[in-house]
């Protein structure tokens, strides 16, 4: 320990004798460091920025729509089952570990009124309050509409950018009314603006209202998904209104296993849909499980029948736009690897140098009883420490790049201290392995042709 400590004061002492060369040794690992530090931080907050943005764009969640209905084979498509209900949404986000949250959602196609001014939104939407938050859709203005508006059915609204703009053209709607199918709905919030998704439909014309609202006084059924007011004539009637002097039903009454096969959706409380959020992309496959028990317990479902809803995610978009972004934080690094490489080539060339300027020094040392094992320490000592100490100064440049690039370019940052950690060991590395074959050869002189150098 002692002589390691010796051998460390030589070759400090040794640097210090030329300190501008030592500086300009050490320039080459400075920016290299400082290259990884900035690309790596560049690169984990560009990539956290985009898993962010897919998060919002849906990539952690999962809908599940309703089966397909059957009767004596005849399969009438997905979508026709309508078995799925707001208990089950409640029973998802109560007994499912994986999943943060869960709304119930009943959509149609209505033309909406207000004054002398009229709309068809591309999306009209009754849900819970949960939906706001797994969308991570915060309000401009207002407020959120809460379970009791929804247990009461409240005719209340929440509006998107879209909407607002082409039914108040002169803005200020919280506490305006609108007609959705007749129905008088009361504006209480504006969400913020969400521009489109990744099929390129405008997700800022949207309407939201209470899910019972939606039901039972916009819509009035739960299947309608085609524009309602187009199609507002097409009223049903009843057999009494037809003939009003029968007593007695024109048709036979159905059986329960007729009723079964054929559900009839405006007497069925059900929903179009369930939007769950999962806390991470890695957690959906457990949370697919999950749902899928529950659902098929509650629906008593017998094993081996199939289930009367799907569950659709998007983790395949999600996987491919991570492996790109991966991909781009490599590539950047390994540029940036690339002149950590030119430094250390830059190390091995002054270290040689200063080989041949000190070989009568090093006769010398020989001379008075150094091993060459002392020798070989020493120029590898003095290596490493040029490398430690750009690697220091790297740190700090690499650091100071990140944060100039955040204020004026104002592109997210990460800050990755295992970067730096890895920064300081990748420094040790290239001084062993730069300044090996330079300190093998200063070992390697024979101490008599040493000091007959000029």
């Amino acid at each position: 320990m002692l002589k390691m400590a010796t051998t460390l004061k030589t070759a400090l002492r040794a640097l210090r004798r030329n300190p501008l060369r030592s500086a300009l040794t050490t320039l080459g690992i400075i920016i290299g460091i400082a290259a990884v530090i900035a690309m790596v931080q560049i690169g984990e907050g560009s990539s956290a920025a985009i898993k962010q943005t897919i998060a919002n764009m849906g990539a952690n969640e999962l809908l599940i729509f309703p089966g397909q209905a059957v009767s004596a084979g005849v399969s009438f498509g997905g979508g026709s089952s309508v078995t799925l209900t707001s208990a089950d949404a409640a029973a998802i986000a109560r007994d499912c570990p994986s999943i943060s949250a869960a709304a119930p959602s009943v959509n149609a196609r209505m033309q909406v009124v207000r004054g002398g001014m009229n709309w068809v939104p591309q999306f009209l939407i009754g849900t819970t309050p949960a939906y706001l938050k797994i969308r991570d859709w915060p309000l401009a203005e207002g407020r959120v509409f809460g379970n009791d508006d929804v247990d009461g059915a409240n005719e209340v609204c929440i509006l998107g950018q879209t909407d607002v703009k082409e039914l108040f053209p002169s803005g200020k709607p919280l506490g305006k009314t609108i007609l959705v199918n007749n129905v008088p709905l009361r504006v209480i919030g504006v969400l913020t603006k969400k521009g489109a998704n990744m099929m390129g439909m405008d997700q800022d014309d949207i309407i939201i209202m209470p899910w019972t609202t939606m039901k039972y006084r916009v819509s009035g059924s739960a299947l309608q998904n085609q524009n309602q007011s187009a199609s507002a004539a097409s009223a049903t009637f009843s057999t009494s209104q037809l003939y009003p002097e029968t007593s007695q039903s024109l048709y036979p009454v159905e059986s329960a296993t007729e009723q079964q096969d054929l559900p009839q959706p405006v007497s069925f409380p059900n929903v179009n849909s369930i939007l769950v959020s999962v806390p991470s992309s890695s957690q959906i496959p457990q949370a697919i499980t999950e749902i899928t028990a529950l659902l098929r317990q509650r629906h008593h479902l017998q094993p081996g029948t199939p289930s009367d809803f799907n569950i659709r995610n998007m983790t395949e978009i999600s996987q491919a736009l991570g492996h790109t972004t991966q991909l781009m934080t490599n590539l950047l690094t390994g540029v940036a690897l690339i002149s950590l490489m030119v430094g250390g080539v830059g190390i091995m060339n002054i270290m040689l140098v200063s080989v041949t300027e000190r070989t009568r020094e090093i006769g010398l040392r020989m001379a008075i009883g150094a091993r060459p094992g002392d020798i070989l320490s020493q120029f590898i000592l003095e290596a490493i420490v040029l490398c430690l100490f750009g690697g220091a100064l790297g740190i700090l440049f690499g650091q100071g790049l990140s944060m100039a690039v955040k204020s004026l370019l104002h592109w997210p940052i990460q800050m990755s201290a295992p970067a730096m950690v890895a920064s300081v060991a990748v420094s040790v590395v290239v001084g062993l392995v730069f300044g090996y074959y330079p300190a093998w050869k200063a070992s390697r002189l024979d101490p008599i042709e040493a000091l007959r150098y000029e």
